[in-house]
């Protein structure tokens, strides 16, 4: 048995899973202080199932803290920076395209210094070590507690960052906290070194984060080893999640899109995860999330560490309604966590997406009577506008012309009633509205590689079979089942300006967690 819990920012989600089979389940308020909420959604489906926690064998747990903390600026860290990257790189230097106000909360100090490579390993030139000392001491002289390493083309030979790291250990206390850009991001150098610098910036909150989990379970006398999912649907550690915070952005979604993926016994499909905010779209490609192809913007910062591709639209089942012509307007203001005060159904005076479902009789909450009166013509071209901008979602994330099955999870999923445009089929699943809670429960160990090889040197087929046995590698260190393992994702990028036939070579495996052999201290995350 495994517990899964997704923790946001308005309910904390708890299922108990046997198997892939949902044993109970529950929603608790998320607290202030995270780790009550907790225990309370946990105290619930533990009570619900009358399961001893002795009967647990792991628990996942889902979060969006750490993502809401670096989007709001809040309980961020200033950062120490190295660049290892001169002459190279001189004209861009770090933060260079970050918002003022992030750059001021976060740039601690900034050192540019000679070294990196070049894309095949060559050198570009060699480290300036006394640079570094001098930018380390300038850190400890500063009291600074993080620091964040980057070098040219690091993903390709790490030993450099790694040599950077040990002069700053040397050089500051033991216990500094230390981000190498390479074990987060991927080649381009300003993209991998933001990463990098949101990640340290992050460091005391991750910590505090984690403690808050580890006191949650500790109190119900919950033994089992905890893991915390990461954006690609995989598991980390708690002490990997304490080195890399940046993995859980976007878990949310993710968590969404498995959990839909198990509930409706589909691999292939179109996800859509209606809050009460937001819906999101998303693609499942063998039963994970679509990654993101393109450089992410969080918060203001383009970063190129994996994230899922997911279209956010401002429709959920506390959207505002507002009469217009020629179609009334449905979000994307909404009533939020206060729909159960402010939706007319409930008492209070503002029109919904939810008002109009009970309006129109095909949902049973709170107190029809209370719209009744509305205009049945209003009422009908607005529930024909929620699903229309269901459709536009749904386009937007296609790649073909095709129908497509799509699956609805989420509270908000019963505010369609009907076939949606574009798809082959609607699927509501049972358990849909803790659908976040189930994917945590049954997310996977992974492990990836990014590199570039040269065809003219390794044959196609060595190289991809090099970065397959790399990937698989990495899964079987984090703790992956041996014989579980499979290949999610294969992608091969020729570089057309770099001689050699050079070409990128990107892949993702994943297998089931191995737990009689591990434990949660003792697993980490592949990056």
């Amino acid at each position: 048995m495994r517990i899964g819990i997704d923790v946001g920012g308005t309910n904390t989600d708890a299922v108990l899973m046997e198997g892939r089979s949902v044993v109970a389940s529950c929603k608790a308020p998320t607290t202030e202080d995270v780790s009550s909420g907790i225990e309370d959604a946990l105290a619930r489906v533990l009570a619900g199932a009358g399961v001893r926690s002795e009967a647990i064998e792991a628990v996942m747990i889902g979060t969006t803290q750490l993502t809401n903390a670096f989007v709001a600026r809040q309980s961020l860290l200033p950062v120490g920076i190295i660049r290892a990257a001169l002459p190279a790189a001189r004209g861009v230097p770090p933060l260079v395209d970050w918002p003022e106000e992030l750059r001021r909360l976060v740039g601690g100090d900034v050192h540019q210094v000679r070294g990196g490579v070049q894309y095949d390993g060559r050198l570009n030139a060699p480290l300036d070590e006394d640079a570094v000392r001098r930018a380390a001491g300038a850190f400890a002289r500063q009291g600074l507690e993080t620091v964040a390493i980057s070098s040219l083309f690091s993903p390709i030979d790490s030993s450099l960052e790694e040599r950077v790291a040990e002069i700053v250990r040397e050089e500051m206390d033991k216990a500094v906290t230390i981000t190498l850009s390479h074990s987060i991001g991927r080649i381009g150098l300003l993209e991998r070194e933001n990463a990098a610098i949101m990640n340290a910036s992050l460091a005391s909150l991750s910590r505090k984060v984690v403690s808050s989990f580890r006191r949650a379970l500790v109190t119900l006398g919950l033994k089992a080893p905890f893991f915390i999912s990461q954006n690609d649907g995989t598991l980390m550690s708690a002490e990997f999640v304490e080195a890399y915070p940046v993995l859980t952005f976007a878990s949310g979604p993710t968590n969404s899109m498995r959990g839909a993926a198990s509930l409706a016994g589909l691999d292939n499909a179109m996800v859509a995860d209606i809050g009460g905010t937001t819906t999101d779209f998303g693609w499942l490609e063998k039963g994970f999330p679509r990654e993101s192809s393109v450089a992410v913007d969080i918060g203001g910062v383009r970063t190129n560490f994996r994230m899922p591709d997911v279209y956010a639209m401002g429709l959920g089942g506390g959207s505002l309604v507002e009469a217009g012509a020629p179609q009334p307007q449905v979000g994307p203001r909404s009533v939020g966590y206060r729909l159960l005060s402010e939706a007319r159904v409930f008492g209070g005076e503002t029109l919904t997406a939810t008002d109009l479902a009970v309006a129109a009789g095909y949902v049973t909450i709170g107190d029809p009577e209370r719209v009744a009166d509305l205009d049945p013509e209003l009422v009908s071209r607005a529930i024909d506008r929620i699903h229309e901008m269901v459709a536009e979602g749904v386009d937007r994330m296609k790649t073909s012309a095709e129908p497509v099955p799509l699956i609805l999870v989420g509270g908000g999923a019963v505010l369609l009633n009907r076939p949606i445009a574009g798809t082959s089929d609607v699927i509501v699943p049972e358990h849909a509205s803790v659908a976040n809670a189930i994917g945590a429960s049954i997310a996977q160990v992974g492990g990836e590689t990014d590199r570039v090889f040269s065809y003219d040197e390794t044959s196609r087929d060595q190289a991809l079979a090099d970065a397959v046995a790399e990937a698989e590698a990495r899964a079987l260190q984090a703790g992956a089942a041996p014989g579980t393992l499979k290949t999610i994702d294969l992608e091969e990028l020729p570089l057309a300006y770099v001689p050699g036939n050079a070409v990128r070579v990107k892949v993702k495996v994943a297998g089931e967690l191995a737990l009689a052999a591990t434990s949660g201290s003792r697993i980490g995350g592949a990056a």
